[in-house]
């Protein structure tokens, strides 16, 4: 996921996913405590997409703010 289309989602949205993320992540780390992982690159890559939409939550909620 970019920046770009973290953006153009609502709050509700990027909480959704958010959720959805930190559920994939919770069954990654059985996977990968259990050696059934198979793509060990997701794992990074679903850790920064939470990070990347925690940020982006942090400036619409900031934007709001400042209003």
């Amino acid at each position: 996921m970019k920046a770009e289309d973290a953006r153009s989602m609502t709050a509700d949205q990027i909480g959704d996913e958010i959720a959805s993320l930190k559920k994939e992540q919770f069954n990654l780390r059985f996977q990968r405590a259990s050696g059934q992982l198979e793509n060990t690159a997701r794992v990074r890559q679903v850790r920064r997409d939470i990070a990347r939409l925690k940020t982006v939550a942090a400036e619409k909620s900031s934007a709001g703010a400042k209003k």
